[in-house]
């Protein structure tokens, strides 16, 4: 494909800054991820700017899924790229249908090497976006020029760090985690013991058994070869401050460095008055109430077998049921099932007629689903998922089902369970209130560890000084050899003397 010319695409905009002046206004520049990972810093950015900072959101003109051009909330550059919004598609819907349809019943091998191709695609473009904006004159002398304070990284997006590097502005990395944990350990410094601590997106406790602690110990040390982490960490583990998109609720307990900030459920809030249409449908159903369904704004269809197993399960429900689908009409769906392009999600959880939430346990629904203490059937897909309906099912919150191995009878009686069984909604409202009862709301805490990194220029005194050791000193191998070399040479004098 060839390569366009460097131009930077100025869209009609005015920054922030012209429409609420204030003394200690900051300058955030963002590099959002896509899709779920967009929502969660587009709160982040709806926060800053609520609170009068001005805010630049930079991404290629081939993003799939952030759209935010409003003058009134933030700015948005757009650069050139060598490559199409249809192939960054491409390769995630090369990713989720082999993830959803393949996976199950592909070899160790296969499980392995097709998803390591699938993210070799995303590397490549990876570096060619890496180097339309590193080597974009124009951009990078506009960018220079807005004298940002602080840039914000979802690590998803490559190269915002180097980015940051070479502006010599402040590091803030927002994330949910990364495979085999790699950055949390090599770049953040976080120490995570194979031994109680599982590796992302692994589904296990952290009371694993001999065979989970094994793999655990494989999967991290495998991340860490395929990683190497003198490759990435020189520019991100100079991130002040790590916004980790997860909390205690449903994390397991660990020792965290003291930039580490677990804000999961930023984006949470009370539920709004739903749409005429859709309150009618709600009280229309009685006392029986709704089932939500959805699987994602990422999974646009499902198989005909898939689909039609849901519709008839849902289809014996005396609930009615919302469900979010764009694909064929299933064959099998019945009255009492509406299905809808498009959901205002969060409201409908936080209805009080809402009986279940079945879903595929992404971050951002599960955390509403807990939010407003909806019992959850959880279907996983793909990616780190199996992981959070993992959590929500061992605090018996959840019955998760197997995707491709689920019948109808099985779907049927895990939603008559959540339904029925007070335990279910009762764990789900005693973790709603985990989530909701903390000193400090997520997203204020997001949005003070912000504005301090833009007051002070940083957050070094919490810098662990492990980040200036070598691997050697860190594990004080150099001190453990020196220490059994004077072992041994006192054992050998007094054996020499004797």
């Amino acid at each position: 494909m060839k390569f366009p010319s460097p131009l930077l695409l100025l869209p009609s905009i005015l920054l922030l800054g012209v429409f609420f002046p204030a003394a200690d206004s900051g300058h955030f520049l963002a590099f959002p991820g896509e899709h779920s990972h967009w929502l969660n810093m587009r709160t982040i950015i709806e926060e800053l700017v609520r609170r009068n900072h001005k805010v630049t959101v930079l991404v290629p003109d081939a993003s799939p899924s952030v759209n935010y051009n409003s003058s009134r909330d933030a700015a948005k550059f757009n650069f050139l790229v060598p490559f199409s919004r249809s192939d960054m598609n491409n390769i995630m819907q090369d990713f989720i249908q082999f993830s959803m349809y393949k996976a199950h019943n592909s070899s160790l091998l296969d499980r392995f090497l097709v998803p390591l191709t699938i993210m070799g695609k995303f590397s490549q473009i990876g570096k060619q976006q890496c180097h339309a904006m590193l080597k974009n004159q124009q951009l990078m002398a506009t960018l220079r020029d807005a004298a940002f304070d602080v840039v914000i990284l979802d690590p998803m997006v490559v190269c915002g760090d180097l980015v940051a590097d070479v502006l010599g502005v402040p590091l803030v990395l927002s994330l949910r985690f990364s495979f085999g944990s790699t950055l949390e350990r090599h770049c953040g410094q976080a120490p995570m013991p194979a031994s109680f601590i599982p590796a992302s997106p692994l589904p296990y406790s952290d009371h694993m058994t001999f065979g989970e602690r094994l793999v655990n110990m494989l999967t991290y040390t495998g991340m860490s070869v395929l990683r190497s982490p003198s490759s990435f960490c020189s520019s991100l583990g100079r991130a002040d401050v790590w916004l980790i998109r997860t909390f205690w609720d449903i994390e397991t307990p660990r020792p965290i460095p003291p930039n580490f900030f677990y804000v999961g459920g930023l984006h949470c809030r009370p539920a709004n008055q739903l749409p005429e249409d859709l309150e009618a449908f709600m009280q229309s159903s009685g006392d029986a109430g709704v089932v939500l369904v959805t699987f994602g704004s990422m999974v646009t269809n499902l198989s005909p077998d898939r689909a039609n197993v849901i519709a008839s399960a849902l289809g014996r429900l005396p609930q009615k049921v919302i469900w979010r689908y764009r694909g064929k009409t299933p064959a099998t769906l019945s009255p009492n099932t509406k299905l809808f392009d498009w959901i205002p999600q969060n409201d409908l959880l936080g209805h009080q007629l809402t009986r279940a939430f079945v879903t595929h346990g992404g971050t951002n629904g599960l955390y509403e689903a807990l939010f407003h203490g909806v019992p959850v059937v959880g279907i996983p897909l793909f990616g780190d998922q199996p992981d959070n309906l993992a959590r929500l099912s061992r605090r018996g919150a959840a019955v998760v089902l197997h995707f491709n191995h689920m019948t109808v009878d099985e779907l049927e009686q895990a939603l008559h369970a959540v339904i029925n069984e007070p335990s279910f909604r009762s764990n789900m409202q005693q973790l709603s209130l985990l989530q909701q009862q903390q000193p400090v709301a997520p997203l204020s805490t997001a949005a003070f560890w912000l504005e301090f990194v833009m007051r002070h220029g940083g957050a070094k005194h919490l810098r662990l000084a492990s980040h200036d050791l070598y691997w050697f000193q860190y594990y004080s191998l150099d001190t453990g050899v020196t220490i059994c070399k004077n072992v041994v040479k006192i054992c050998w004098f007094t054996v020499w003397l004797g």
